[in-house]
């Protein structure tokens, strides 16, 4: 896209007719202090014009927002999109465990939002949300309040430090700065990257969160490739896996197999491993399959829908933590105008897988059927039911690169239930590993618009 003087001179015009508070003194000074700067924002002041198109507010810049604001400007052209997210840019966690042991380049993992929103055509504000009133269609961010027709919140999600802390915010504190799980945060990756790469060796324990978690197989991903990392560098570090299931699971086979062949010494799986009490002071861990003390960790505590859920009351006391929604529309129940996507959901089924993977596909789906949804929607006509699909690679080994694979599909049994059928690629194989690769361009190309780099040619790794 060109820059357009025109449309830049009507922006910059619109703007001049939102109220500032730089015309005012600051609220609650004396009248002898100076008046805010124009871009210093305040949650009370208007951060947008009213407009007379319709607009389509999105909460969180995750997977599952990107693919939301990308579609709507196909699909419905004539609203004004508009995406809030805290962080100045994206970053990936699909691809990240093989940023932090030097496999990738993170550069192939992280976007700048700006630049993406004026490719595509939708606005973006850095900003943090901090309320979102439903019934006066508003939301208040820290730059600002804007007024919405329609509202998406993907949220991702919070870790529920109080199962193991309750309100000691200290010890809850010590465990997230000291030991973090980088589920949820750019700053985690880094401080785990940089955590590995000090190690000089010892005991490695990785606590995995009890389902539904996000991404249920990447902390077995991740386990593999930093025992390659200790394997290739000649570190004499061991890792415990303390898993609340009673077996791995999804690709169960084919990380079993990764373990004993590729990783014996390196790797230790503890099944049923229920954590009972968290110590990030002394370093403890007293789970119901035994106590454990490690020289470093990766605590991930039990995963629930992100504070925007919360904020946006889209959480209720039958919902177990996550977003009580229609399973048909993602509608959250009650209000028609608001939608959440993405790893907030909650249970889309009564059969017993329960929950939609909370991976990065499934998002990226439920993106594309919401922007559907509300395109419809805005054009008076009633949307069909759409059921997303799920597609995850994880990577293995190295030297050479291996990975594997599972599918998930869904459709509707004969009782209207979501019925899901799951198909694990156990065999670990240097094809799987550049389909990856070739998911994660495709998923890219979407996302940004075609200013993402090709992540295919890197690495070196492939032969």
């Amino acid at each position: 896209m060109t820059f357009d003087r025109r449309r830049f001179i009507a922006a910059s015009a619109a703007a001049a007719s939102v109220p500032l508070l730089s015309a005012c003194a600051n609220p609650g000074t004396s009248s002898a202090a100076a008046p805010y700067p124009a871009f210093i924002g305040r949650p009370a002041q208007k951060l947008l014009p009213s407009r007379k198109a319709p607009r389509i507010v999105i909460c969180g810049g995750g997977w599952g927002g990107l693919t939301t604001a990308a579609n709507l400007r196909q699909l419905a052209p004539q609203a004004e999109v508009v995406l809030l997210d805290r962080n100045p840019v994206f970053f990936s966690s699909p691809l990240s465990n093989m940023w932090l042991v030097n496999m990738l380049d993170g550069e192939l993992l992280t976007h700048d939002y700006l630049r993406v929103a004026h490719k595509l055509g939708y606005l973006f504000f850095q900003a943090e949300v901090q309320q979102i009133d439903r019934d006066q269609r508003t939301v208040t961010t820290s730059v600002g309040t804007l007024d919405y027709d329609w509202l998406v919140i993907a949220p991702g999600i919070r870790y529920n430090y109080e199962s193991w802390f309750g309100n000691d915010r200290a010890a809850a504190n010590a465990a997230r700065q000291r030991f973090p799980s980088a589920y949820a945060s750019n700053a985690e990756f880094l401080t785990i990257k940089r955590a590995l790469h000090h190690f000089k060796g010892g005991e490695l324990v990785m606590t995995l969160p009890p389902p539904p978690q996000r991404c249920p197989p990447s902390p077995y991903e991740r386990a593999c490739l930093i025992a390659w990392h200790f394997k290739t560098h000649g570190i004499k570090g061991h890792i415990t896996i303390l898993d609340h299931k009673p077996a791995i699971a999804p690709i169960g086979l084919g990380y079993k197999r990764a373990f004993e062949e590729l990783y014996k010494d390196f790797i230790t799986y503890v099944p049923n491993a229920h954590v009972q009490e968290v110590d990030p002071f002394n370093q403890r861990i007293r789970t119901a399959a035994g106590d454990h003390s490690f020289d470093h960790a990766i605590l991930m505590a039990p995963h629930q829908a992100g504070d925007l859920a919360w904020l946006a009351g889209a959480v209720t006391p039958a919902s177990n933590g996550w977003a009580d929604m229609d399973v048909r529309t993602m509608q959250l129940q009650g209000d028609e105008r608001s939608f959440v996507i993405g790893d907030a959901i909650g249970a889309v089924s009564t059969l017993d897988f329960r929950y939609y993977p909370k991976a990065a596909h499934v998002a990226n789906r439920l993106g594309r059927i919401v922007a559907y949804q509300i395109s419809e929607r805005i054009a008076g006509r009633t949307p069909e039911t759409r059921l997303p699909d799920n597609l995850c690679y994880m990577v293995v080994n190295g030297t050479p690169g291996q990975a594997l694979n599972v599918q998930f599909d869904y459709s509707f049994d004969d009782q209207g239930r979501i019925k899901q059928v799951q198909r694990d690629y156990n065999e670990r194989t240097p094809a799987l590993f550049k389909d990856d690769f070739r998911w994660a361009d495709f998923m890219f190309e979407e996302m940004f618009g075609g200013l993402a780099p090709p992540v295919l040619p890197y690495p070196a790794y492939r032969a």
